[in-house]
């Protein structure tokens, strides 16, 4: 490790989630991980061990809650408990996808608003700081009182596709739905295209969705965006819906690739050319398809530990 981060007070700590990437992170910035143990009890409880002293250190833990989210999170906030004990100064939670994201309102009657709760267990555990990435609904952010970085993946993903030198007259980019334009627009703004929409609509109940396009497809390289892509339902009918009305090629990309249950064969089976995916939940090597590229979100949230840790101003990554 070449570039050694001096300020011992700086002290990074993995969970169980993603290890890879928490290693990626450390050499990123030239810090060791810091020791501690994660076990379970015979009856499944979790038992943390914190092996080096870090009184009086900023300490940034490393852990996306993602599946399986309830071990993932209930270890996070068995951590800040250990941390705050032994008398760290701060304690600052790195959470590369925030689980339980999706449900940030009441949708229907007598449903729990599960985003909220979970920000109110980091700060009641004691944690002092968060820093995320690309959370689902960006006003997420406000239901903490605590300060939190929200770090975009969308840079990330245009840098990749400017790479592979498409024309920028030949790529739309596609939001899958009304909610993810702000999103697509990021994108479109940094790879100077335009945008289109797919609007879905069921005529009804139980007959099959109907999806329009709003904007120009035809004969272009569509890029479809969104933030998590979960069971790839949604985005491998679009990507069909992008080809039977005149688009040239379809990729896909996103930040959070959650990949569960049929998820993996429908995009291997779709007409998505590549489907272009970050590191912030860790991929199992059956999920490694060829199709399947996978960007790192390292250096990223590496420097914006360190921002945070100097006192600097985290937007300027985003200029």
């Amino acid at each position: 490790m070449d570039n050694q981060y001096l300020d011992p007070n700086l002290k990074l700590f993995a969970l169980n989630s993603n290890p890879a990437l928490a290693k990626e992170i450390a050499d990123s910035i030239g810090v060791e991980l810091g020791k501690c143990s994660v076990k379970r009890f015979s009856d499944g409880e979790i038992q943390i061990n914190i092996e080096e002293s870090i009184r009086g250190c900023d300490v940034y833990v490393i852990q996306s809650t993602s599946g399986p989210v309830n071990d993932n999170l209930m270890e996070t906030l068995i951590m800040i408990d250990a941390l705050k004990r032994a008398s760290a100064k701060t304690i600052n939670i790195v959470l590369p996808y925030y689980g339980y994201a999706r449900q940030d309102r009441k949708a229907r009657a007598r449903e729990p608003i599960t985003a909220k709760l979970v920000a109110n267990l980091l700060e009641t555990a004691g944690a002092t700081r968060v820093i995320t990435l690309d959370l689902h609904a960006p006003q997420i952010q406000g239901f903490f009182d605590i300060p939190i970085d929200h770090l975009m993946g969308v840079p990330i993903l245009a840098e990749y596709f400017k790479g592979k030198n498409i024309s920028n007259e030949d790529i739309v980019i596609v939001s899958p739905d009304h909610g993810g334009v702000t999103r697509a627009r990021k994108m479109a703004d940094r790879l100077k295209a335009p945008i289109a929409i797919i609007d879905k609509r069921r005529p009804r109940p139980n007959v099959a969705e109907v999806m329009n396009i709003v904007g120009n497809i035809d004969g272009k390289v569509a890029i479809l965006i969104d933030d998590i892509i979960d069971t790839a339902g949604t985005i491998t009918l679009a990507a069909s819906a992008l080809v039977e009305n005149g688009a040239k090629e379809v990729y896909a990309c996103c930040t959070h690739p959650v990949l569960s249950g049929p998820a993996i064969e429908r995009i291997q089976n779709s007409n998505i050319k590549e489907l272009v995916v970050t590191n912030s939940i860790a991929l199992p090597e059956e999920k490694k398809i060829d199709k399947v590229v996978e960007l790192s979100v390292a250096s990223l949230i590496g420097e914006a530990i360190i921002r945070v840790h100097e006192e600097q101003s985290v937007s300027t990554l985003f200029d």
